[in-house]
Protein backbone atom coordinates (compact mmCIF):
# COMPACT_ATOMS: atom_id res chain seq x y z
CA UNK A 1 0.00 0.00 0.00
CA UNK A 2 2.96 2.37 0.53
CA UNK A 3 3.68 1.97 -3.16
CA UNK A 4 0.05 2.94 -3.94
CA UNK A 5 0.50 6.35 -2.27
CA UNK A 6 3.81 6.93 -4.03
CA UNK A 7 2.81 5.81 -7.52
CA UNK A 8 -0.51 7.67 -7.46
CA UNK A 9 0.98 10.92 -6.13
CA UNK A 10 -1.19 10.64 -3.03
CA UNK A 11 1.49 11.51 -0.49
CA UNK A 12 2.05 14.92 1.06
CA UNK A 13 5.01 15.42 3.38
CA UNK A 14 4.02 18.69 4.97
CA UNK A 15 6.68 21.13 6.09
CA UNK A 16 4.23 23.33 7.97
CA UNK A 17 2.66 22.71 11.34
CA UNK A 18 -1.10 23.26 11.35
CA UNK A 19 -2.51 25.60 14.00
CA UNK A 20 -5.25 23.09 14.90
CA UNK A 21 -6.86 19.82 13.81
CA UNK A 22 -9.23 21.61 11.42
CA UNK A 23 -6.30 23.06 9.49
CA UNK A 24 -4.60 19.63 9.56
CA UNK A 25 -7.67 18.06 7.94
CA UNK A 26 -7.72 20.81 5.30
CA UNK A 27 -4.01 20.25 4.56
CA UNK A 28 -4.56 16.47 4.38
CA UNK A 29 -7.34 17.07 1.86
CA UNK A 30 -5.07 19.01 -0.51
CA UNK A 31 -3.48 15.89 -2.00
CA UNK A 32 -6.96 14.43 -2.50
CA UNK A 33 -8.16 17.61 -4.24
CA UNK A 34 -5.04 17.70 -6.42
CA UNK A 35 -5.93 14.20 -7.64
CA UNK A 36 -9.59 15.12 -8.27
CA UNK A 37 -10.87 12.73 -5.61
CA UNK A 38 -12.67 15.27 -3.39
CA UNK A 39 -13.81 18.88 -3.28
CA UNK A 40 -13.72 21.39 -0.43
CA UNK A 41 -17.30 20.37 0.32
CA UNK A 42 -16.11 16.90 1.37
CA UNK A 43 -13.30 18.31 3.51
CA UNK A 44 -15.80 20.65 5.21
CA UNK A 45 -18.06 17.65 5.88
CA UNK A 46 -15.20 15.71 7.51
CA UNK A 47 -14.50 18.68 9.81
CA UNK A 48 -18.20 18.98 10.69
CA UNK A 49 -18.33 15.24 11.46
CA UNK A 50 -15.40 15.54 13.89
CA UNK A 51 -17.05 18.55 15.55
CA UNK A 52 -20.28 16.56 15.93
CA UNK A 53 -18.94 13.08 16.82
CA UNK A 54 -15.58 13.85 18.42
CA UNK A 55 -12.10 12.66 17.50
CA UNK A 56 -13.25 9.28 16.14
CA UNK A 57 -10.85 9.71 13.23
CA UNK A 58 -7.81 9.20 15.50
CA UNK A 59 -7.76 5.41 15.18
CA UNK A 60 -4.56 4.77 17.16
CA UNK A 61 -2.15 7.22 18.79
CA UNK A 62 -0.31 9.06 16.02
CA UNK A 63 -2.74 8.13 13.23
CA UNK A 64 -5.85 9.92 11.99
CA UNK A 65 -8.14 8.65 9.27
CA UNK A 66 -10.21 11.65 8.15
CA UNK A 67 -13.30 10.48 6.30
CA UNK A 68 -17.02 10.95 6.05
CA UNK A 69 -19.88 8.83 4.73
CA UNK A 70 -19.13 6.91 1.54
CA UNK A 71 -21.94 8.73 -0.23
CA UNK A 72 -20.95 12.23 0.95
CA UNK A 73 -21.28 15.03 -1.53
CA UNK A 74 -17.94 16.32 -2.62
CA UNK A 75 -16.55 12.85 -3.34
CA UNK A 76 -15.39 12.74 -6.96
CA UNK A 77 -13.49 9.45 -6.86
CA UNK A 78 -12.18 6.66 -4.68
CA UNK A 79 -8.79 6.78 -3.01
CA UNK A 80 -6.68 7.35 0.07
CA UNK A 81 -4.22 10.19 0.54
CA UNK A 82 -1.41 10.25 3.09
CA UNK A 83 -0.21 13.45 4.73
CA UNK A 84 2.73 13.32 7.14
CA UNK A 85 3.22 16.26 9.48
CA UNK A 86 6.55 17.02 11.17
CA UNK A 87 4.87 17.16 14.59
CA UNK A 88 1.70 15.58 16.00
CA UNK A 89 -1.54 17.56 15.86
CA UNK A 90 -3.78 17.55 18.93
CA UNK A 91 -7.47 16.67 18.70
CA UNK A 92 -7.94 16.80 22.48
CA UNK A 93 -5.61 18.89 24.65
CA UNK A 94 -6.39 16.65 27.64
CA UNK A 95 -5.63 13.37 25.87
CA UNK A 96 -2.24 12.90 24.15
CA UNK A 97 -3.50 9.58 22.76
CA UNK A 98 -5.69 11.73 20.48
CA UNK A 99 -2.67 13.33 18.79
CA UNK A 100 -1.96 12.41 15.17
CA UNK A 101 1.01 12.95 12.87
CA UNK A 102 -0.07 10.65 10.03
CA UNK A 103 -3.32 11.58 8.26
CA UNK A 104 -4.83 9.02 5.89
CA UNK A 105 -7.79 10.74 4.20
CA UNK A 106 -10.30 8.35 2.67
CA UNK A 107 -12.88 8.99 -0.01
CA UNK A 108 -15.04 6.42 -1.77
CA UNK A 109 -17.95 6.46 -4.17
CA UNK A 110 -19.57 3.42 -2.52
CA UNK A 111 -19.69 1.79 0.90
CA UNK A 112 -18.13 -1.56 -0.13
CA UNK A 113 -15.02 0.15 -1.49
CA UNK A 114 -14.91 2.44 1.55
CA UNK A 115 -14.84 -0.60 3.88
CA UNK A 116 -12.21 -2.35 1.72
CA UNK A 117 -9.96 0.73 1.88
CA UNK A 118 -10.32 0.86 5.68
CA UNK A 119 -9.35 -2.83 5.89
CA UNK A 120 -6.31 -2.34 3.61
CA UNK A 121 -5.21 0.65 5.65
CA UNK A 122 -5.62 -1.30 8.89
CA UNK A 123 -3.42 -4.10 7.52
CA UNK A 124 -0.75 -1.58 6.57
CA UNK A 125 -0.74 0.02 10.01
CA UNK A 126 -0.44 -3.35 11.76
CA UNK A 127 2.91 -4.06 10.09
CA UNK A 128 5.71 -4.02 12.67
CA UNK A 129 7.28 -0.58 12.94
CA UNK A 130 5.17 0.97 10.18
CA UNK A 131 3.69 3.86 12.18
CA UNK A 132 7.03 4.74 13.78
CA UNK A 133 8.85 4.54 10.43
CA UNK A 134 6.30 6.81 8.72
CA UNK A 135 6.44 9.33 11.58
CA UNK A 136 10.18 9.76 10.92
CA UNK A 137 9.70 10.56 7.20
CA UNK A 138 10.87 14.10 6.38
CA UNK A 139 11.07 13.90 2.56
CA UNK A 140 10.37 11.60 -0.40
CA UNK A 141 13.78 9.93 -0.09
CA UNK A 142 12.92 8.92 3.49
CA UNK A 143 9.55 7.67 2.28
CA UNK A 144 11.17 5.55 -0.45
CA UNK A 145 13.50 4.03 2.16
CA UNK A 146 10.52 3.09 4.36
CA UNK A 147 8.81 1.62 1.30
CA UNK A 148 11.90 -0.45 0.44
CA UNK A 149 12.34 -1.60 4.04
CA UNK A 150 8.77 -2.85 4.30
CA UNK A 151 8.83 -4.43 0.83
CA UNK A 152 11.98 -6.30 1.90
CA UNK A 153 10.46 -7.48 5.17
CA UNK A 154 7.41 -8.82 3.28
CA UNK A 155 9.69 -10.74 0.93
CA UNK A 156 11.56 -12.30 3.86
CA UNK A 157 8.32 -13.42 5.51
CA UNK A 158 7.17 -15.30 2.42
Amino acid sequence: MLRYFFENHLINISQKHPQNWQEAIRVSGEVMKANNLVTNKYIDQVIEDVKQYGSYIVIVPGVAMPHSQADSSGVLGTGIGLTIFEQPVSFDQNDPEKDAQLFFMLAAKDNATHMKNIANLSNLLMEDGMIEDLCHVKNLTDYQQVMAKHDESKEKSR
